[in-house]
């Protein structure tokens, strides 16, 4: 969690608040690939690509 808060620290100081889409697209894009590994919603996800 200290992690998340000094990321956020780092983008609100430095201003990098374009970075915020493109790390949120990867959390999704990950947990996607999480879910796909190994349950039965497997099948559908793999249709998409």
């Amino acid at each position: 969690m200290s992690m998340i808060s000094e990321l956020w620290a780092f983008l609100r100081t430095r201003k990098k608040f374009w970075l915020v889409p493109i790390l949120v697209m990867m959390a999704l894009f990950g947990t996607l690939l999480v879910l796909a590994q190994g349950s039965a919603v497997a099948p559908f996800i793999y249709t998409l690509f």
